[in-house]
């Protein structure tokens, strides 16, 4: 019976990491009119709907997956930099949200998980965009500073809110469809 579940929680997480690949591949558009680089994208829903069913050892499997195929597969222009990025603009999210839901399977704690899922997001994507966007786009630490405002909290927190909100709509049908399965 073990490797029943084990086969079915592997059938699931590859098909979520999937599910990211098409979402990223199909949905992504500019946020902020300043930074047309800066894409939303829908990927992360399945990553987190996977957080919340395997617990957040899952989670960052998924990330890390998802990240390094999407960067081989469709968002090569990043590079090693860019799923880098998305792993920690990812991970930070779902072991925030992860450790607060799977502590408490409740309904308020997965509002909370998410909302401290998107703060965490957005607080470690400074700190990753101070150290490495001097690097990647050849601008000074200065103008990475001058950009957190307008730009960077702002996509961010945009971002991870819509993925929480969908995630937070979506979450219980597809945790009942996949518990079918």
């Amino acid at each position: 019976m073990e490797n029943k579940i084990r086969i079915k929680v592997l059938t699931s997480m590859s098909m979520l990491i999937a599910i990211s690949l098409v979402l990223v591949a199909a949905v992504n558009f500019p946020l902020i009119p300043a930074a047309p680089y800066l894409k939303y994208d829908p990927a992360d829903i399945p990553i987190l709907i996977g957080t919340f069913l395997f617990g957040t050892s899952a989670g960052i499997i998924l990330t890390a997956f998802t990240a390094l195929l999407q960067g081989i597969l469709i968002s090569t222009d990043g590079g090693p930099i860019g799923i880098l990025m998305h792993f920690a603009a990812t991970g930070s999210f779902v072991v925030m949200a992860g450790l607060l839901y799977n502590h408490t399977r409740t309904k308020r704690a997965a509002k909370v998980a998410l909302i401290c899922g998107t703060i965490t997001m957005t607080v470690v994507m400074v700190v990753f965009n101070l150290l490495i966007t001097p690097f990647f786009l050849g601008a000074s630490i200065k103008q990475v500073i001058e950009m957190l405002l307008p730009i960077i909290i702002p996509f961010n927190l945009l971002k991870a809110g819509i993925n929480s909100i969908l995630v937070w709509i979506i979450y219980k049908p597809v945790s009942r469809f996949i518990n079918k399965i």
